[in-house]
């Protein structure tokens, strides 16, 4: 089975699906090829779903084509899914091995959502143990590693997802986002992820790592690809106490690539400080060329970010703590190790230090509301360096070594203490390796972000290169 249509991003195979050029089965078969190729060098998937009856649901979903009942983009796509994220009946792991045998009983919100859509699921996706982590260096179901360079890390904790996506083992996913899990392994493999508003997607069925700062969202090919995915798994659901009603919207057809006007923020203090100076030379050149688009920028000041690193880990270490008391005081022996030591870590903040955390996520968006009244969206670099070796604890930025957990998160969680929409787009290569640009908006301004995100996509930043097992193809 040629891997031709494994592939292909959604929007591209989507009309072939509708006009039945091609059917579910086809490009279901060629995402599964694909799978059993690369997955023992890559290790992307944690369980791959039996084939067989995967292959039964293509044809059930070619036959609703065939008499009519096409339900949109989605239908007929096969997907894979972080290992987080609830399938009714089906053991979800949450790469653990507290719960390597965890069976829900419903599903999540999100996948209840891409079922109505019509989309196929071949299996779920490797992640860092519980999502606390950058690296995806899971010790209960081995590393996930870099289409790129195998060597290296996917980032995390949506790595299986970055990695999948990137080396065509799926068509697309989905990640959890917590301080970065989305940006930071499309920005270390390549793809577009997009953290949308905090409340905008459901979380009801993901195993929760923080419940004030977790989101889900797209891990895609394309931008497009990610409204497709985006506008799929929004709604308000009254099952998720944050959740948050919000206008229907059409993100594809906001898709125009038109700029002209539109201002951009650039705060130099805290995002463009400590960036390996490839890295910074790439996302500057990404924003002169939106400049050369029609955009504006402008320089901006946030002073309260010297203070987010403190908030995000006070907040995420506090509410982390909690949600895993009972396992971690029963059985800490069956956490891995850097997760059973952050666990430990994660007792030891006052309710003191939570409540000042919380004055500042309020002073910080406060401060951000400020600045998107002067600029339309603020652009960043997703990460300060480039993907680590794998099992390396420490990263160099321009021969300083620095924390590579701090490094990781450090540019993508200001977005996840105010709840904002964020998006990580690659911005070409340094050393061989994808470097990634992030665009933050107000909230709720997903189609403004998506639509810079585009404009830039046209540019060709990637040069049309593909991983293959760390080999560059065209």
């Amino acid at each position: 089975m040629s891997e031709v249509w494994a592939k292909k991003t959604i929007s591209e195979l989507a009309p072939l699906l509708q006009k039945r050029e091609i059917s579910p089965v086809e490009v279901t078969m060629s995402v599964f090829d694909r799978v059993q190729k690369l997955n023992d060098s890559i290790n992307a998937y944690i369980s791959i779903n039996n084939e067989e009856k995967v292959l039964e649901k293509a044809k059930k979903a070619e036959k609703e084509i065939v008499v009519g009942n096409y339900r949109g983009p989605l239908h007929g796509i096969p997907l894979a899914l972080k290992d987080i994220l609830y399938f009714k009946g089906e053991t979800v792991t949450m790469g653990s091995k507290i719960h390597e045998n965890f069976t829900p009983d419903f599903d999540a919100t999100v996948v209840a959502k891409l079922k109505e859509a019509g989309s196929l699921f071949t299996g779920k996706l490797n992640m860092h143990e519980y999502a606390y982590g950058g690296t995806t260096n899971n010790p209960h179901f081995g590393p996930c590693r870099n289409p790129w360079n195998i060597d290296r890390i996917p980032g995390g904790s949506s790595g299986g997802s970055g990695a999948a996506v990137a080396a065509d083992m799926t068509i697309a996913s989905l990640g959890t986002d917590t301080a970065g899990s989305i940006r930071i392994p499309a920005s270390i493999c390549g793809i577009v992820g997009l953290k949308p508003t905090h409340g905008l997607v459901s979380k009801y069925g993901c195993f929760p790592l923080s419940w004030s700062l977790d989101h889900i969202g797209p891990m895609t090919k394309t931008v497009q690809d990610a409204a497709i995915l985006l506008q799929a798994i929004t709604g308000y659901d009254e099952k998720d106490a944050t959740s948050v009603a919000s206008s229907p919207a059409n993100y594809v057809m906001s898709l125009t690539g038109d700029i002209k006007g539109k201002v951009i923020g650039i705060e130099e203090d805290f995002f463009f400080n400590m960036i390996d100076h490839e890295v910074d030379s790439l996302v500057k050149k990404g924003i002169r060329k939106l400049e050369d688009l029609g955009a504006r920028i402008q320089l901006v000041k946030i002073p309260s970010l010297k203070f987010a690193e403190f908030a995000e880990y006070m907040t995420f270490m506090s509410e982390s703590a909690l949600i895993h008391q009972n396992n971690f005081n029963q059985r800490p022996e069956d956490f891995g190790e850097d997760v059973r030591q952050s666990l430990r870590m994660a007792n030891n903040p006052t309710a003191i230090d939570y409540l000042q955390a919380q004055q500042i996520r309020r002073r910080l968006a406060k401060e951000f509301t400020m600045m998107f009244e002067q600029v339309d969206v603020l652009i960043a670099p997703t990460l300060p360096v480039i993907a680590s070796v794998i099992g390396e604890e420490s990263v160099f930025i321009n021969g300083q070594e620095c924390s590579q957990t701090e490094t990781l998160i450090r540019l993508t969680s200001p977005a996840n203490l105010v709840g904002i929409p964020s998006i990580s787009i690659p911005a070409g290569f340094s050393k061989g390796l994808p470097v990634g640009m992030q665009i933050m908006g107000p909230a709720f301004s997903e189609k403004l972000i998506m639509n810079f995100a585009f404009a830039f996509e046209q540019t060709n930043p990637l040069k049309g290169l593909k991983p293959v097992i760390g080999e560059l193809v065209k």
